[in-house]
């Protein structure tokens, strides 16, 4: 902003307000631009003009519908109405640090993320994975979302820090319980926020593993926890439509489960491989067939139910009707058997009946058999919570479908209106690329007034 306020920013006396800094510190700013047009004048057209915001959404965020999660979006805000970095847990903004000094209500506090930011590195920078550059922004935006779920986050270790370093199993435990704090993230946050997040722990543990001193013990639990990184590292990339890294993350993944005979790990690494493989339009059931003939029988049975339902939605991809219902019968099984109740590893601790309810719809969905789909997405989707919109809007994509399919037309445009608001700023390609799929569908009836209407929104 080369120094200069944008014409949009906020009043000191506006940002001096408690409500407007209470409203900043939970990231609610539908409730910041509600007080910025009632304390500061600033239309929702001019709020949504700065911002980069359709109208109409500005209008639906101030009535509390919907929210603002991605790193981009809240920078953007920041800047279009002058918040300093510090009130929403940033470093200080460009234009900060050039303009004139503030006023008592705008105080200069010093951020725990103000602070330089030192370099990631010594991620894995091979051909098969791509070069990971995590300077500037980027830095800013691992530490930024990390800090918000209050997640410290420091530099990758180097070789240099590592090399002759004694580690045993409590420090493999500490890292294990960082990798599942990190794996969190994922339920909020789209491929494109996390990806670098999970990349850099990847190179974190690679180093520990190439260049510490350990026993054969712990070793192998080294390798697993790389196996179990690396997949949470591909999936952020698939995520982000990224797929020959995804591919070789989850080929590493694999590699590293083997070495540390770590069966469960090397089904799902498996697993994840025919997820990817059945989205970018290959068959993958020979693959997910494979991964559950991998994982040991007496595995957990949250991991023994994870893979039956992937290898279930490759065979309802391939328009496999019976096997697709034999796989997602086994899942049900292994969740309800006798040994449900023996914990099961964290990485696979979502799956549960509501999440196996959602497989059989998409399944269902996928054979076009909506009088199995629909009832089965409805009663999992009625109390799904709206913070988790990636895989809401992606769940409702499929219940669109479900609903052309049985010929409710008008229900199938008012579900994908839904699924379309919910995906607004995700930082996954997925759900707009499968409304856009489901658009497609509602082109012949465009004569339906509502539906002409949602194609006009869509195609603004």
């Amino acid at each position: 902003m080369s120094g200069d306020l944008s014409p949009t920013a906020l009043p000191a006396h506006v940002l001096g307000r408690a409500d407007v800094q209470a409203a900043l510190k939970r990231h609610d700013f539908g409730q910041v631009f509600k007080l910025a047009r009632q304390w500061g004048g600033i239309s929702f057209l001019k709020i949504a003009d700065a911002c980069d915001i359709k109208p109409e959404r500005v209008g639906k965020l101030a009535r509390g519908d919907g929210a603002i999660t991605t790193y981009e979006k809240i920078a953007c805000i920041a800047d279009a109405l002058g918040i300093p970095g510090h009130m929403i847990g940033m470093a200080p903004r460009p234009w900060e640090q050039a303009s004139t000094p503030t006023s008592p209500s705008r105080p200069e506090l010093i951020s725990p993320l103000a602070t330089p930011a030192p370099r990631i590195s010594n991620v894995p920078e091979t051909d098969d994975l791509g070069t990971v550059d995590l300077e500037g922004d980027e830095v800013q935006r691992r530490r930024f979302l990390a800090a918000s779920l209050g997640i410290a986050t420091g530099a990758a270790m180097t070789p240099a820090d590592t090399a002759g370093r004694r580690i045993g199993h409590r420090q493999v435990q500490h890292l294990q319980r960082r990798t599942a704090r990190l794996r969190s993230l994922d339920d909020v946050l789209g491929g494109a926020d996390t990806r670098h997040i999970y990349r850099a722990e990847l190179g974190r543990t690679m180093n520990l593993l190439r260049n510490a001193s350990y026993t054969e013990g712990t070793g192998r639990q080294l390798l697993s926890l790389v196996a179990e990184q690396a997949q949470q590292a591909g999936w952020a990339a698939f995520d982000a439509g990224r797929q020959t890294e995804a591919s070789a993350l989850y080929e590493k993944a694999f590699q590293a489960a083997t070495a540390a005979q770590d069966a469960a790990l090397a089904g799902n690494s498996l697993a994840f491989l025919a997820y990817q493989q059945v989205s970018t339009g290959t068959s993958g059931v020979a693959t997910a067939a494979a991964s559950c003939e991998t994982a040991s029988a007496d595995a957990p049975a949250t991991v023994r139910a994870l893979l039956f339902e992937r290898r279930a939605w490759a065979h309802a991809k391939a328009g496999q009707a019976k096997e697709t219902e034999q796989a997602l019968g086994q899942a049900e099984e292994a969740l309800m058997g006798n040994n449900s109740d023996r914990p099961g590893p964290d990485w696979s601790s979502w799956v549960d009946t509501r999440e196996l309810q959602i497989m059989k719809g998409r399944c269902w969905t996928e054979l076009h058999r909506p009088l199995r789909a629909v009832p089965a997405l409805e009663a999992a989707l009625a109390d799904f919570d709206d913070t988790h919109a990636r895989d809401k809007s992606l769940y409702l994509t499929w219940l669109a479908h479900a609903y052309m399919d049985a010929g409710e037309i008008e229900q199938s445009a008012t579900v994908i209106t839904k699924a379309m608001d919910l995906s607004t700023g995700i930082g996954s390609v997925r759900p707009q690329q499968r409304a856009n799929e489901f658009l497609l569908r509602l082109q012949p009836h465009r004569a339906i007034a509502p539906l002409a209407e949602l194609l006009d929104r869509a195609a603004m």
